[in-house]
C-alpha cells in the first residue's frame, strides 16, 4: 500500500466517524500545516477564514498548549467570541479535538457530530488515527544526492530531455529519481514535492 492509499483509507474512516466533517492539520510548522485536510460545511469554513477565526478559536490555543483529546464541551475550554455556539448554527454542535507530536512539528485535529457527544470509545479510535497520520507523514530529514540533483533541475526550469542530459543519466532513470523523490516527500507531483522540498528546507 502507497502512503497516498493509506492516508486515504485512514481519512475515510475518520470521515465516517465525524459525519460534521473534520479539520486534520498535520505537522504544523511555522504556523502552518505541512499537509491539511478539510471536510467541514463549507460555509462554515468561509465564514471561519474570512473572520480570522483561527486567531480566536480555543482549540487553536488548546493545541498548542497540550497533546491529548477533549471535547469541545468541556468546561475547562474558554470561549469568550462565542465560537462554538456559532458553529454549533452551522451544524457543528459535538466536537472533539487531538493534539499530538513535538511543539515544533504539532498536530491538531478536530471533528464535529451534529446529533451527539462523540463516546470515549470513538475519540479513543479517532485518537489512534490521528496519531497513526502523524507518523506515517513525518517529513524525511534528508533526501539522496541524486533525488535533490533531480528536483533541483525540475525546478529551474528544465524539461525532462534537458534535466537528464545535464545530469548524464537516462531520461527514464530521472524520472525514476522524481519518482522516487515524490514517494520520500509524499507528494502527488513533482511541482508538489519541490514545493515541500522548499518547505522542509531539502533543496
Amino acid at each position: 500500500m502507497t502512503t497516498h492509499s493509506g492516508i486515504d483509507l485512514e481519512l475515510r474512516k475518520l470521515g465516517r466517524l465525524a459525519p460534521q466533517g473534520f479539520y486534520i492539520g498535520l505537522h504544523i510548522r511555522f504556523t502552518s500545516p505541512l499537509m491539511s485536510f478539510q471536510t467541514y460545511n463549507p460555509t462554515w469554513v468561509n465564514h471561519y477564514t474570512e473572520n480570522g477565526y483561527v486567531l480566536r478559536d480555543p482549540m487553536t490555543a488548546w493545541g498548542f498548549s497540550t497533546t491529548g483529546t477533549i471535547r469541545w464541551s468541556d468546561k475547562r475550554l474558554i470561549d469568550p467570541f462565542g465560537l462554538f455556539k456559532e458553529a454549533a448554527t452551522y451544524g457543528l454542535k459535538y466536537g472533539v479535538t487531538v493534539a499530538c507530536g513535538p511543539i515544533r512539528s504539532r498536530t491538531v485535529c478536530s471533528f464535529a457530530r451534529d446529533d451527539r457527544e462523540f463516546t470515549d470509545e470513538e475519540i479513543a479510535v479517532i485518537s489512534a488515527i490521528v496519531h497513526k497520520l502523524h507518523d506515517m507523514t513525518e517529513p524525511p530529514e534528508k533526501l539522496t544526492s541524486a533525488q535533490v540533483e533531480a528536483l533541483k533541475c525540475i525546478a529551474g526550469g528544465d524539461r525532462h530531455a534537458a534535466a537528464a542530459a545535464k545530469l548524464g543519466i537516462s531520461e527514464s532513470a530521472l524520472k525514476a529519481r522524481l519518482t522516487s523523490a515524490r514517494d520520500r516527500l509524499m507528494a502527488r507531483t513533482t511541482a508538489e514535492a519541490i514545493q515541500r522540498a522548499k518547505d522542509y528546507r531539502l533543496l
